[in-house]
């Protein structure tokens, strides 16, 4: 179904003011987090070498991540809603400069532990930033096309997962053998320039933007009515749903690569990680991003949904190269999930905003327990594994089709 294409520009408010560079600033924020969800996919594998873990006790990194989500997300949501998104932007680059840093002291305990908690430290600086700016960037200008605002910045969230298997894999997998500091080495990197960011944005004036409808209400009174919108509770579970297939199916890239052709080495398969899915998963943003601007964005949901579904059936039948082609294929359509999902849920909430999307950024816990359960049922043949994301999509399928038309349509 096409939609009416927005009079004003992307990033334009109601009264003409441009909201240009706040909307950049913002949109920087979403290249570093990938970055770092990059470096993970790394870690997996790594760890499952040097510390000898298993699959399913590999997935200990995206649980040490994941659920630093769910267990700041409401706390997260209220700082923002006393303190502002700039407050709440700067505390989450302190939190993930201070993570990235305690990679050094970790690398000499020669112990998988002090990297988790690093870890964890890391992911609730990441927790207050998705907090803030996804809502941030849905506001930033016209309504109708909150959904394709968020997509354009989460583009460049595309960009930051594609240099994380880059970085890692140089810098860890191309260590020399017995380079102690191998896993702190990419932290450095990521920790100096997250703590130039956050200089940024403590001296650049941010302007503290509200939705029209936004009032204070009582707390009860709030939570109430929030739960009663049942495409926002849809969204909290959609949610859920895709960062468990996309965690799972981002952890376990190298492992299935590597077992379906033996003579790809984890270094070359970190690469194709990088060049082929991520690069992907890019384009499918940028795609998905002027999509939007014609097309309803639960209908490109749907057939997105649909699409990495089928993907998935062919990974899971293990068919050999047309497998890979379908684990490819599989990142260009779940690229638009997330910010879609997360536009939709917030649609029509209002007041309720800030609130909403720390709820909607809790289901991002998923990718705390996809790896680990993955891991276990895929063993002995990774394949196996990724029945988990197939069921996931089917979920993010339902969702997309009992979504209401959007405002614009």
């Amino acid at each position: 179904m096409k939609t009416k294409r927005a009079s004003r520009s992307l990033v334009e408010a109601s009264g003409g003011k441009s909201y240009l560079v706040p909307f950049v600033l913002v949109t920087s924020l979403f290249l570093l987090w990938g970055l770092a969800h990059g470096l993970l996919d790394v870690l997996n594998k790594h760890f499952q070498g040097v510390f000898t873990m298993t699959k399913a006790e590999s997935g200990l990194v995206q649980f040490s991540t994941y659920i630093a989500y769910f267990l700041m997300a409401l706390p997260a949501g209220a700082f923002m809603r006393r303190f502002g998104y700039r407050r709440g932007i700067i505390l989450g680059l302190s939190l993930f400069a201070l993570g990235a840093f305690a990679f050094i002291p970790a690398a000499f305990l020669h112990s998988a532990g002090p990297f988790l908690v690093a870890l964890f430290v890391i992911a609730c600086g990441l927790c207050i930033l998705e907090t803030a700016a996804n809502p941030y960037a849905t506001i930033l200008g016209p309504p109708e096309s909150a959904a394709s605002r968020l997509n354009l910045s989460q583009s460049f969230n595309g960009l930051g997962w594609i240099l994380g298997p880059l970085l890692g894999g140089a810098l860890i997998f191309g260590a020399p053998e017995g380079d102690s500091m191998a896993l702190a080495k990419p932290y450095i990197c990521v920790g100096a320039v997250v703590s130039l960011v956050a200089i940024l944005f403590f001296f650049v004036k941010l302007p503290e933007v509200k939705p029209e409808e936004e009032r204070d209400v009582p707390a009860g009174h709030l939570s109430l009515a929030l739960w009663r919108h049942k495409q926002f509770t849809r969204a909290v579970i959609a949610q859920f749903c895709y960062c468990a297939a996309q965690t799972g199916i981002f952890s376990f890239f190298i492992n299935y690569v590597t077992e379906v052709d033996p003579s790809i080495s984890n270094l070359q398969a970190s690469r194709v990680l990088a060049f082929g899915g991520m690069a992907l998963f890019m384009i499918g943003r940028l795609v998905g991003s002027a999509a939007m601007r014609w097309f309803q964005p639960s209908r490109l949901l749907m057939g997105c949904a649909l699409a990495g579904a089928v993907c998935m059936a062919l990974v899971f039948v293990s068919m050999g190269t047309v497998s890979l082609y379908a684990l490819y294929l599989s990142f260009f359509f779940m690229s638009i999930m997330f910010p879609t999902i997360f536009a939709l849920g917030l649609e029509g909430l209002g007041e309720w905003t800030k609130k909403g999307s720390s709820y909607i950024v809790m289901g991002v816990a998923g990718g705390a327990f996809s790896p680990m359960l993955m891991g276990y049922i895929g063993e002995r043949e990774m394949a196996m594994g990724f029945i988990v994301p197939l069921v996931a999509f089917l979920y993010i399928l339902y969702f997309a089709l009992t979504c209401r038309p959007s405002r614009g349509g």
